[in-house]
């Protein structure tokens, strides 16, 4: 599973927009600006979110973008999903909710499936607010850790 630029943008766009949440509607402009994402890209980010319930827009001179879901409700889960439909780790039917014809004697659709569980259930564990809270960020566990800590050496 890899999660696209326009996933991991589609993030930063919310995470945006969840810090200036009592400014009103936010214009695309100043996103941009903030984020470092060009028009073009961030207008296909915002149409997939404006389309998934995640955002609100208005069209005028104080027009721009809003939270539709408060970000305490507001998943990592759903922001992904908004932008790259579905997360399951294979191209597997079985693993995406249809039949398949070598499934019973599958020996690693177990491991696909719970792969996908174990990723949906963490990212819908995780919302913006607890992104953004504090300003802190999350600690980096796993394979993600190792990494990080040969580039501090």
């Amino acid at each position: 599973m890899l999660i696209s630029t326009k996933g991991r943008y589609a993030l930063r766009v919310m995470l945006d927009l969840a810090q200036h949440e009592t400014d009103g509607f936010i214009s695309l402009r100043d996103v941009a600006e903030r984020q470092h994402i060009s028009m073009k890209y961030l207008e296909m980010i915002t149409g997939c979110l404006n389309r998934a319930g995640l955002v609100r827009s208005l069209r005028g001179k104080n027009g721009g973008y809003c939270l539709a879901v408060p970000a305490d409700q507001c998943t990592v889960s759903a922001v992904v999903r908004a932008t790259e439909g579905s997360l399951t780790p294979v191209k597997c039917p079985a693993c995406e909710g249809s039949t398949c014809e070598q499934s019973d004697g599958c020996y690693t659709l177990p491991v696909w499936q719970k792969l996908d569980q174990i990723v949906e259930e963490y990212l819908s564990s995780v919302t913006l607010a607890d992104l953004l809270k504090n300003g802190e960020k999350p600690p980096i566990t796993g394979a993600g850790a190792c990494q990080n800590e040969r580039e501090n050496e």
